[in-house]
């Protein structure tokens, strides 16, 4: 372990000698650190078959990436709880998507965050990106001419299962610094989840790394029944319609789904977050050149499901009392297939927050387009004259929302501050006073 690296310019600067995509939040002010270190040392390649134990294939390949740590100042701030991101490279380069959903969640409960640079594209995209930084960096295990041997991301299951030791159990220098972790989540979207699904399956009956699993909008990989820690699922619509859909299976063990009605893939709550992020450390974000029909995003707060079950998993980890079920999303065929709506074209059954089932908009998983536009869905807010038929008094909107609120929070579907703050902006919404 090498660090922290320490950084000789502020986020933006030309030099670019700072950490790739440094948060533009105030951490300090919240109490908290952001650090980077390089982790360095030799990795294990694995057979990954499907839904089985892995087994090595070869040793001793020597690999140097790098972590991006985000904690708590103080033993005081902090929960024991460390959430570790396999970082999603989809756009060429790193980035954290779950972070993006749920930071404030973490920063106000006191979570230590770590992202891992674990694949080639990430990692091959800042040795351009700073070569003075990250030019040493490599999971790809060069030759003397610079030329990647290794070429399909096999070292990056084993640079998960160093990462999280090199955070329960430090030599020389802790990433976390004085902070002891008492749980280790792994947790990663789409293709990261999709590649930490693999990992459940193959690697950690080997490695015992991680206390549990959170796998964001994964890519329709089944998940092998004989689970020793617990695997949570949380599926946006479009995942589940789209992909999901054909590996569905019953909670059961240490297994749970969760599917969240009207969401998308990616949530115009994670476009606010790294499209600034884009602009500033490569110049562009690649959501501007989309040309979708409908603008993108689902602003349903997928976020306020992920803070609630992240909060049931560590408790299922701590204190052994399993995550609730859900309900899962209706198919109108299959699936795969169609998923089922109601009048206002909003999917029905799965986890359904009072944007949803109070709904002052339609909110879809899925748009049209080009390129990525499907995955990114959609909010069209209604025009004036629907929501005063369906709501001609501020009071019963209020009401109802209050009502569901209540009623997934009872479900463990929403935290208390969430429901809170859902029914106060209802309360200071102009819905019902025309």
């Amino acid at each position: 372990m090498i660090g922290p690296v320490t950084a000789s310019a502020s986020p933006g600067d030309p030099s670019r000698d700072y950490p790739f995509f440094a948060s533009t939040r105030d951490l300090a002010k919240l109490g908290y650190v952001e650090q980077e270190f390089f982790l360095q040392g030799t990795a294990n390649r694995y057979s990954t078959p499907p839904a089985q134990t892995g087994s090595i294939i070869s040793e001793d390949h020597s690999y140097k990436t790098r972590l991006i740590v985000r904690r708590p100042a103080s033993s005081a701030r902090f929960n024991g709880k460390v959430v570790v991101e396999w970082l999603n490279v989809t756009n060429g380069h790193d980035q954290e998507q779950t972070w993006y959903e749920i930071d404030e969640h973490l920063l106000s409960a006191g979570y230590a965050w770590v992202g891992v640079s674990a694949q080639r594209v990430g990692v091959n995209y800042l040795r351009t990106w700073n070569p003075a930084r990250y030019g040493t960096l490599d999971v790809g295990q060069r030759d003397k001419s610079g030329t990647e041997t290794i070429t399909d991301d096999a070292l990056s299951y084993d640079i998960m299962s160093q990462a999280a030791q090199a955070l329960r159990a430090p030599t020389r220098i802790s990433p976390l610094g004085r902070l002891k972790p008492q749980v280790i989540i792994a947790t990663g979207h789409s293709q990261s989840a999709s590649r930490l699904s693999t990992y459940v399956n193959s690697i950690q009956p080997l490695s015992r790394a991680f206390d549990a699993f959170a796998l964001e909008g994964s890519l329709a990989n089944p998940i092998r029944v004989d689970l020793t820690v617990p695997v949570w699922k949380v599926l946006s619509e479009y995942d589940v319609e789209a992909l999901e859909g054909r590996v569905r299976r019953p909670d059961e063990g240490l297994f749970r789904s969760w599917e969240v009605a009207g969401t998308s893939h990616n949530t115009r709550r994670a476009l606010d977050a790294r499209v600034p992020l884009q602009r500033r450390d490569i110049g562009t974000a690649q959501e501007d050149s989309l040309d979708c029909t409908e603008p993108i995003g689902t602003t349903v707060p997928f976020h306020h499901v992920m803070a609630a079950g992240l909060e049931r998993l560590v408790r299922w980890v701590t204190h052994g009392t399993p995550m609730p079920s859900a309900p899962p999303l209706v198919f109108a065929s299959g699936p795969p297939g169609q998923l089922a709506r109601d009048r206002f074209g909003m999917a029905l059954g799965g986890i359904r927050l009072s944007q949803v089932a109070v709904p002052i908009a339609t909110s879809n998983g899925t748009n049209s387009g080009p390129g990525t536009c499907d995955r990114w869905g959609f909010t069209v807010p209604f025009d004036d004259a629907k929501l005063a038929a369906l709501y001609p008094r501020h009071g019963g909107y209020v009401s109802r929302v209050a009502k569901v609120t209540g009623q997934n929070r009872r479900a463990g579907f929403i935290l208390p501050g969430d429901a809170a703050r859902t029914i106060s902006e209802a309360a200071r919404s102009p819905i019902g006073t025309n």
